[in-house]
């Protein structure tokens, strides 16, 4: 675990707040559909579809971005700043452009559809076969400072 001390960035994913109303509205739909079968039927499809939907809601919006003064932490990944280049900050049609037609696959990717902008980083690392780090983030700026600090 991190020590906050050492914490030079730090950002969740998290899912926009009009999804959390699609997934309640996806609840009152299978409500609507469960309803010729009796009024128990409906609340237990509501509840049941309202979980579920909410449950991929919040799973969409658990990854986490941080970094230390030596390490980079996404989600479950840890990354030494050491093995890692000049970070770019990428938007608009430069970070669709990164999302599709210019990727990498063996690069490490953490997209998010929700969000924009992105920071993109080579890996230095010659025994890591990973070419970049391509990351969403909302503040790219921020982390491509932090990143850049190591």
């Amino acid at each position: 675990m991190t020590s906050p001390s050492r914490l030079v960035y730090d950002e969740r994913l998290t899912a926009p707040r009009i999804w959390w109303a699609i997934a309640v509205l996806f609840g009152f739909s299978l409500a609507l559909v469960f309803l010729p079968y009796g009024i128990i039927a409906a609340f237990i499809a509501m509840t049941i579809g309202t979980c579920l939907a909410g449950m991929w809601v919040s799973a969409q919006g658990s990854t986490r971005i941080r970094v230390t003064e030596d390490t980079l932490f996404v989600g479950d990944a840890r990354i030494p700043l050491a093995a890692l280049g000049q970070p770019e900050v990428l938007e608009g049609e430069e970070a669709r452009a990164w999302r599709t037609y210019k990727v990498d696959l063996r690069a490490f990717m953490v997209m998010r559809s929700f969000v924009t902008t992105a920071v993109r980083v080579e890996v230095v690392d010659p025994d890591d076969p990973t070419p970049y780090l391509y990351l969403s983030t909302r503040t790219p700026e921020l982390l491509a400072g932090a990143l850049a600090r190591g």
